[in-house]
């Protein structure tokens, strides 16, 4: 068979999965385009063209203003909170003792259940009322009166992150988990007849080999936090003010509660285009920090 024959068969295993790509994400991208140029209002099908003016509004909105500035925050920090927990987590759980299974289960069960329902339990332990399970804890231990967890603008902006890296954690140590499995034991036996120490071989051979857990574990991080909804919505709803009010939050509401559709739309095009950029710099230039350091 011609060698552009077989490639070919390969190649058309992928019209399924192209159209459905096309369907589910394209169409509904350039639909939201469309939108964004229009006053639609997600109900009525006569609607006019406004051209730029949805986007010029945008900035001009201080819960937009508000939102980018929180979800950055948002998806800067837990993005290095959970890599600095993952890491070591992993090399722990990839020690040889006899729990080592339970206790992968046990630090993976967080990201099992959706990150709402973590959330509510969440705001349970840190109601700011005295009668919340961590102000409680905190008057019977140590006498202290009830600490306003959820209603401080920046106690409420840290709460968010700490239970987001709580539930994430988890989840990417198993991430690096599996890649640490694959590095030979061949490297740390060399590496310990040369005399390398323990602290000396993850800086030099695993640290330098998980290269490309880190690419996949951060961008998988950092897409997630620029899209967070669920936890910041279920522990605060946006508040207090629009002190942790997302992008997400901000599309859903001028979307849904005031139908201003094409105000929305226009929303959603300039987050994917923020999205976008900084997946592609953070992808890109991980990917040739793994060339200089494999």
């Amino acid at each position: 068979m011609p060698k552009f024959l077989k490639q070919l068969q390969y190649q058309l295993f992928l019209i399924p999965i192209l159209l459905f790509y096309t369907l589910f994400t394209i169409y509904p991208l350039i639909k939201s385009f469309i939108f964004s140029l229009t006053d639609f209002n997600g109900y009525n099908k006569n609607y006019n063209f406004v051209g730029m003016s949805n986007y010029l509004k945008i900035f001009k909105d201080d819960a937009i203003v508000s939102g980018i500035s929180y979800t950055l925050l948002y998806a800067i920090s837990s993005t290095v909170l959970i890599t600095l927990v993952a890491i070591p987590l992993a090399l722990i759980l990839d020690q040889n003792f006899f729990t080592k299974n339970i206790h992968r289960a046990i630090f993976f069960f967080p990201s099992i259940p959706s990150g709402l329902l973590l959330a509510y339990i969440w705001g349970f332990i840190l109601a700011p009322i005295s009668s919340g399970v961590l102000n409680t804890v905190l008057r019977e231990v140590f006498n202290l009166g009830p600490q306003p967890w959820l209603s401080d603008p920046n106690l409420a902006k840290l709460m968010t992150i700490i239970v987001a890296a709580w539930a994430g954690a988890g989840w990417h140590a198993v991430l690096y988990l599996a890649f640490l499995q694959g590095i030979s034991k061949d490297y740390y036996e060399a590496a310990s007849i040369d005399g390398a120490g323990r602290w000396g071989q993850i800086r030099h051979i695993t640290l330098p080999l998980l290269a490309p857990a880190m690419t996949v574990s951060i961008m998988l991080l950092l897409t997630g936090g620029l899209k967070v909804f669920e936890i910041p919505f279920a522990l605060t709803r946006g508040g207090p003010g629009f002190e942790t009010h997302t992008i997400t939050q901000v599309i859903v509401l001028r979307g849904i509660s005031e139908v201003q559709y094409g105000l929305a739309s226009a929303m959603s095009i300039v987050f994917f285009l923020i999205v976008l950029v900084i997946t592609f710099f953070q992808v890109s230039w991980m990917q040739k920090r793994e060339e200089r350091v494999l």
